[in-house]
Formats: structure tokens, C-alpha cells, sequence
């Protein structure tokens, strides 16, 4: 059985903690950087194998992108977890800490529910660098027509945020909470809905999630800020309902290459997360389309002149 290298290890994690977060498509950025560097790497770093070892990897690279997440935002997470709590108590979701707290369990099913049907047959038939390329592009497509199209209710507020920056973290990041708590569990579950586009390589999850809640009139900060904390619970069940195969034979001689790959994705994510949310509060996803659709057109002409 062919086993990972400590500089595969490297390089996949550190691309893994910054791509799950930046709009660009983690996924997209697994399959094709093996494949762009051949040899040893598209054998040993091949997500459509049934059998590689290269799929315990990941799953170690998940559960660190989970909690680098909780640990950007473990205020909220308190907030939001005992405002789940208290609607159990009560009976009631009256508090934003609680209908925010639901907005996120609903929006969390649609990609729950197909995750567990088609994940599997999605990554075996599309995970290959040709369809991830292409969908790479589209991904770039998807963002920057999520600008172009977006409501006036979401410049409208986005200049509110602009207006705001200045403020402390805890402050912006409560006034973002209670703007989300507002939204209907119709729109929660519409941008949580879109998770579902990013089980293809090359689709981003925070990217298509933020481009929904453009289309529903949030600001880019809020969009940013819903779609991480609805990608936390996601992300960390993923790799928890498949830390069998880590344990398990896929994961034998790799454990000290998926604790490296891991602390450095765990890094990534957490300073990509920090970076991001202030991004958010002034800038767009344009750059991220011009990008994609940059990489996805150069993997497809590499891949096809080698």
C-alpha cells in the first residue's frame, strides 16, 4: 500500500486550512495539486480510490478545520449552545441566541441528508483532476455573478457594516449575530441548502453559502460570518463519522504524517478565519472568481498538455 510522505503531509494541510475557508474549494485544491505535480503524489494523493490512505488523511485534516473554527468562535458557540439549551427549557425561540441557534440545525440538514447518500458516489466519479478543474471554473463563475446579482438590500448593508468597522470584535461579531437571527428559517435553510454544490470538487462551501446569502441581502460580513458557523458543525461531523477509517487500516503508518498535516491545517484555518471575517467587513469575493477561473483554466491546459 503506497503511504504518504511528511512533505505531502505539509503541503495538503497547509493548503487544506486555507482552502476550506477561503472561497476556492478545498476539495478542488486536493484533488488537482497532486495531480498538477505527478509522479509519486497523483498515486499516493488520489481521493477517488476506495482505498488510500490518502482518505484517513483527510479526515484527521477535517476534524483540525473543526476546531480551529470553535476556537475562533467559542464566544458564540457558548452564546449559540445555551440558547439552544434554553429554547429546550422553555419551549420558545424568542432570543436571537436561540432562533440563531435554529436557523443553524435547520439550514445544517439539506446538506446533511444528501451528504450521506451521494458523498461517496460524488467522490469516487467526479473526484479526478479534469471534472475538478472544470468545476474549479465554475466555482469562479458562481462568485462573481453572486456580485454582480446581489440585492440592493445587501449593499444597502454592507455600507451599515463599512459604517461600523472600527467597532471591537466582540461588539461587530455580537451586532452580526442579531442581524442573522433575523433572517427567516426559510432563507436559513435556502443558504444552508447551497452547502450541497460544494460535495463536488472544485465547488467552494463557504463560497457558494456566501454567494446565497448575498442573493438574500446580507452583507458580505454576515454571509462570511453565517456560512462559517454553519460549516463548523458540518465539517466536524464529517470527519468524526469517518474517524474509523483513521483509526482503522487506511490510517496504518500515516499517523505521524495526519498529526503534522493536521496542527498545520488546524493553523491555517484558524489564521485564514481571522483574516477573512475582516476582510468581509470592506472587501468581495471578485478577487476569489478571478482566481478560480485563473487555476481552473491553467490545471485544465497542464493537465492536457502533459
Amino acid at each position: 500500500m503506497s503511504h504518504l510522505t511528511y512533505t505531502e503531509a505539509i503541503v495538503v494541510g497547509l493548503f487544506q486550512g486555507v482552502a476550506e475557508l477561503f472561497p476556492v474549494s478545498s476539495l478542488g485544491h486536493s484533488v488537482l495539486i497532486p495531480a498538477l505535480v505527478g509522479g509519486r503524489w497523483a498515486r499516493d494523493l488520489n481521493v477517488s480510490t476506495p482505498e488510500s490512505p490518502y482518505l484517513a488523511f483527510i479526515v484527521g485534516l477535517h476534524v483540525a478545520t473543526a476546531i480551529a473554527l470553535l476556537a475562533f468562535f467559542w464566544r458564540d458557540w457558548i452564546r449559540i449552545i445555551g440558547g439552544f439549551l434554553t429554547s429546550l427549557r422553555d419551549r420558545r425561540i424568542e432570543t436571537p441566541d436561540q432562533r440563531l441557534a435554529w436557523l443553524i440545525i435547520v439550514a445544517t440538514i439539506p446538506v446533511g441528508i444528501v451528504g450521506l447518500l451521494v458523498e461517496h458516489a460524488f467522490r469516487t466519479v467526479l473526484g479526478k483532476p479534469v471534472p475538478a478543474a472544470i468545476f474549479l471554473i465554475l466555482n469562479g463563475g458562481v462568485l462573481y455573478a453572486g456580485e454582480r446579482l446581489r440585492r440592493r438590500e445587501s449593499r444597502a448593508a454592507d455600507r451599515a457594516v463599512a459604517a461600523s468597522v472600527g467597532s471591537t470584535a466582540t461588539d461587530l461579531a455580537l451586532a452580526s449575530d442579531q442581524r442573522l437571527a433575523r433572517l427567516s428559517f426559510g432563507r436559513g435553510m435556502s443558504i444552508g441548502a447551497a452547502e450541497i454544490l460544494a460535495l463536488l470538487p472544485g465547488i467552494s462551501r463557504s463560497g457558494v453559502t456566501m454567494v446565497a446569502g448575498l442573493l438574500r441581502g446580507l452583507s458580505h460580513e454576515d454571509a462570511a460570518r453565517f456560512s462559517f458557523l454553519l460549516a463548523t458543525p458540518v465539517i466536524l461531523a464529517a470527519g468524526l463519522l469517518k474517524i474509523p477509517d483513521l483509526t482503522g487500516p487506511l490510517g496504518n503508518g500515516i499517523h505521524g504524517q495526519v498529526l503534522v498535516g493536521s496542527v498545520l491545517s488546524g493553523t491555517g484555518a484558524y489564521l485564514s478565519v481571522r483574516f477573512l471575517t475582516r476582510y468581509f467587513e470592506t472587501r468581495t469575493l471578485t478577487p476569489f472568481a478571478v482566481y478560480c477561473a485563473v487555476a481552473g483554466l491553467a490545471s485544465l491546459v497542464w493537465l492536457g498538455v502533459r
